[in-house]
């Protein structure tokens, strides 16, 4: 139950301080793993050491009996993985914590290796290292971020081999504990920083060979998901070429050394001068052979007969069409003769079939005033003026009787 007060009935220290005695003992003993600094064996049958998060800046003090650390093999040394079983113990007496272990125990390369796999298989799982995942490297970086250990034979290969290759290149040199409790922490904020940077175009993370303990920095999750997540590529070179911590997995690149990190971000001027020159040579060789082959194809077509005597051949040409002028001619002729003698034919009929034929034998026709002809007697009335049209012309007529006579 939480403690109850006010400031008119505060608690005094003791119950406090008794109340935080009980709440840390029911913790209880529990196994707790970390990498040992700050080993100190005193003199007094007690051995203190700093319990350290490989992940994370967190530590615990740790006290223990010294026959625990001195019955271990190997001995107990800075940067050692153990398994500590501690229990944590507030002296109410001091207002103080401490953490005492009552085994200690050194984590095993078999142990150690077989973690290492477990993990593996899960970042694997999630895809942390994808092919598809992988970015190119830029041909030509602007800045090149190098995370290392300070004034290491790692930073020199790296440099000098760069340097050499392009004297060019800028670097933004990174360098932090690659081994030990604070290099997971040190290398993953140097990756974070370099990354953050636009003007680095690829990060290179180098350390020269080591033991298995050496290297396992290079196999924390928290690292290795930190270069996974990073948005600049990054080229890995730890350890030798047999070994292969996990950030090499997650890494856009793995180099065997960091002399062969360094010919993986900078090209090699001499190289590319002589590629320069090769692709120029390849260049001026097709464009030669292009030319000669167009200028044989254009012998080829000078010496056809159209191209070597173009007047003979435009001679035929306007022979030919001077032919089909003189056929078109005759033809449309006699298109034009046969037309006429049907016009004639025609004009026969017309004429044969015509009212003026009719008139001119001597016939008339009868109109009233308003052109319609009389066909009867009886469409007529005495004295009405009629017109009598004749092959010749118009004989103006009066009707002076009906019934037939007029």
């Amino acid at each position: 139950m939480p403690l109850e007060s006010t400031p008119e009935s505060p608690l005094p220290v003791r119950t406090v301080a008794r109340a935080l005695a009980d709440w840390i003992g029911r913790l209880g003993r529990v196994w707790v793993e970390g990498q040992v600094t700050q080993v100190n064996r005193r003199g007094t049958g007690r051995c203190f050491f700093v319990l350290r998060d490989t992940a994370a800046e967190m530590s615990l003090q740790v006290s223990c009996e010294a026959r625990l650390v001195a019955e271990l093999q190997p001995p107990l040394t800075d940067g050692s993985r153990v398994v500590v079983w501690l229990k944590p113990d507030f002296y109410a007496a001091r207002g103080s914590l401490t953490m005492t272990a009552y085994d200690v125990r050194p984590v095993g390369v078999g142990a150690l290796l077989a973690r290492i796999e477990a993990l593996r298989a899960v970042l694997a799982a999630e895809g942390l290292f994808a092919a598809e995942r992988k970015r190119p490297l830029p041909f030509l970086p602007r800045k090149v971020g190098l995370i290392t250990g300070r004034g290491s034979a790692a930073e020199r290969d790296v440099v000098d081999n760069a340097r050499r290759r392009w004297a060019g290149v800028e670097f933004a040199i990174e360098n932090v504990a690659v081994q030990g409790p604070y290099a997971v922490t040190e290398v993953t904020a140097a990756l974070q920083r370099l990354d953050a940077d636009p003007a680095v175009d690829v990060i290179v993370i180098a350390r020269g060979g080591g033991s298995v303990e050496d290297l396992l920095p290079f196999s924390d999750e928290s690292l290795v998901r930190a270069v996974a997540a990073a948005l600049t590529p990054v080229v890995t070179a730890v350890g030798h070429e047999t070994d292969t911590p996990l950030v090499d997995h997650a890494a856009d690149r793995r180099a065997s050394t960091p002399t062969d990190a360094a010919k993986l971000v900078v090209p090699d001027v001499i190289e590319e001068g002589a590629r320069l020159r090769q692709l120029r040579g390849r260049a001026r060789r097709a464009l030669l052979a292009r030319l000669d082959t167009e200028a044989h194809r254009l012998e080829g077509l000078r010496s056809r007969p159209a191209l070597a005597d173009p007047r003979g051949q435009l001679g035929r040409w306007s022979a030919e069409v001077a032919a089909q002028r003189e056929r078109g001619r005759r033809a449309a002729l006699t298109c034009v003769l046969d037309a006429s003698h049907e016009v004639g034919r025609l004009a026969a009929r017309v004429s044969a079939l015509s009212p003026e034929a009719t008139l001119r034998r001597g016939y008339a026709v009868l109109q009233k005033s308003d052109g319609t002809a009389v066909r009867a007697p009886e469409e007529v009335i005495a004295g009405e003026a009629l017109s009598a049209r004749v092959a010749e012309g118009r004989i103006p007529v009066t009707v002076s009787a009906t019934g037939g006579e007029t």
